[in-house]
């Protein structure tokens, strides 16, 4: 595997990238090789929650389905915070129960979010997808165990460089979320803030991917 992709909305099917693309319950596609599913803050419908949960619950048996997510919370949308606490709640222990790991959208609640890391007691991998705070909130998150993922914002915002530079090497992963740019430019531009060749970098995210993943069903690749 030259470049792990975190977090895609659009699968590109390139034979040197394998791309963790994000799935929702309702609009699953069955044809993508490698995904996450789960349910969005943004798109929560009250009364299709326990059915969303368990298509959710159906996939994570498949070896192909690597995470849980994204999930999370958001402070900036009119949806209550107490019902996305409680759906991400149930999707963390989902999580928890099939051993995945999770994929997170989290926007002005990570005091909440390590919050509920504690109190529900989640041993497995918690991945912060599109990070774009500053250092003191990505050091909070890497000393309460979370990996931090780059990209949309790295590439938009000059000011993230010390951001991700200050994150532990064995704390990063890298991703595209929505831009148009292939996750080549992701990687060429984290390298050059890290100051290392791409190799470099692409050795230190694989070697994060085999922490994290279930790595033994990528070997016949």
């Amino acid at each position: 595997m030259e470049f792990f992709n975190l977090h895609t909305h659009k699968w590109t099917n390139q034979p040197n990238v394998l791309e963790l693309v994000n799935q929702y319950p309702q609009e699953f596609d069955a044809t993508i090789p490698y995904y996450s599913i789960g349910i969005h803050p943004w798109f929560i419908v009250e009364e299709r929650i326990e059915a969303d949960l368990a298509i959710i619950e159906s996939k994570l048996h498949e070896a192909n389905c690597l995470a849980v997510g994204e999930c999370g919370l958001d402070k900036r949308i009119e949806v209550p915070m107490e019902l996305q606490q409680m759906v991400f709640e149930k999707q963390l222990l989902l999580a928890q129960k099939y051993r995945k790991p999770v994929v997170i959208h989290c926007v002005v609640a990570f005091q909440e979010l390590i919050t509920i890391k504690k109190k529900l007691n989640i041993s497995v991998p918690m991945l912060i997808h599109g990070f774009s705070k500053n250092i003191q909130v990505a050091k909070q998150l890497v000393d309460n165990g979370f990996y931090i993922s780059f990209g949309k914002y790295l590439l938009l915002n000059k000011e993230l460089e010390a951001v991700f530079k200050s994150v532990p090497d064995n704390r990063i992963f890298l991703e595209t979320d929505t831009v148009e740019e292939g996750i080549e430019a992701v990687y060429e531009l984290a390298a050059k803030y890290k100051g290392i060749s791409v190799t470099e970098i692409q050795e230190k995210v694989n070697t994060n991917f085999n922490e994290v993943f279930d790595f033994k069903i990528f070997q016949k690749h």
